[in-house]
């Protein structure tokens, strides 16, 4: 990768850092989506440093968090997630090499959902849900973490839902992503496609992000949080119409 499109994936990280930080998402929605755009990198190559950025995101917001975590329900997400990341990587590599613009509508279509989902009213249960839901919408999240390295949406989506604390709901999320992150970052490697590049980017975009983070919780925008969502929103919405539109040529 020559220094010009070094510089842009990092403007793309930074931004995508800071917009997590105050909205508590959308980091791999935001790199996924404008470096695919943007013709950067290859989704593949994208999608793994992805996963490598939420890995250390992850590990560093992890310590003194897991007597927080509902086991019961977080061992049957990590039963769904684990398989149905290999799938989702061996289906990456697959249309990697055959269907290309089918990836690509995909991706737009991944990036519109998680888009929507920030603005989606989510009506918490009155009762927790089964193991085996959290089995499904792991196998969900799992699918789209090995295909993207965005396995957040369906994750989101059903814990939020759930009749537990903020907190309990918030550091599950993490211990999962942590969990796909690394099953999708040690199968990747074990197929030998840590390539230099992607070592590259992820050894340039962790300080950077690290950076972001602490400008988003120093100087966040005097915005609501409504209004911040909504922003991002519109963002990934355009993002992803503007991917699914390119695969046809408009």
């Amino acid at each position: 990768m020559n220094d010009p499109l070094l510089l842009h994936f990092l403007v793309v990280a930074a931004l995508a850092g800071y917009f997590h930080t105050v909205t508590g998402f959308g980091l791999g929605l935001i790199v996924m989506g404008a470096t695919s755009g943007l013709g950067i990198a290859s989704v593949a190559s994208v999608a793994a440093v992805v996963s490598l950025m939420m890995l250390i995101n992850c590990l560093v917001a992890l310590p003194g968090a897991l007597h927080h975590i509902d086991w019961p329900s977080a061992k049957a997400a990590g039963l769904g997630i684990v398989p149905a990341i290999l799938v989702g990587v061996l289906l990456l590599d697959y249309l990697s090499d055959r269907a290309s613009s089918l990836l690509g509508i995909l991706l737009g279509i991944v990036i519109i959902y998680g888009g929507a989902s920030l603005l989606l009213h989510q009506n918490c249960q009155t009762a927790l849900s089964s193991r085996r839901s959290f089995a499904l919408y792991g196998g969900l999240s799992g699918l789209l973490g090995g295909l993207f390295g965005i396995a957040g949406p369906p994750l989101i989506y059903h814990c939020y839902r759930q009749p537990m604390g903020l907190i309990r709901i918030r550091n599950m999320l993490i211990l999962l992503f942590a969990v796909t992150s690394a099953v999708r970052t040690l199968f990747i490697g074990l197929q030998g496609q840590l390539n230099a590049e992607i070592l590259l980017l992820a050894a340039w975009s962790i300080p950077v992000i690290t950076l972001a983070t602490f400008a988003g919780r120093r100087f966040p925008p005097p915005l609501s949080p409504l209004l911040l969502r909504r922003g991002v929103f519109v963002f990934l919405m355009l993002i992803g119409l503007r991917l699914i539109l390119s695969e046809f040529g408009i």
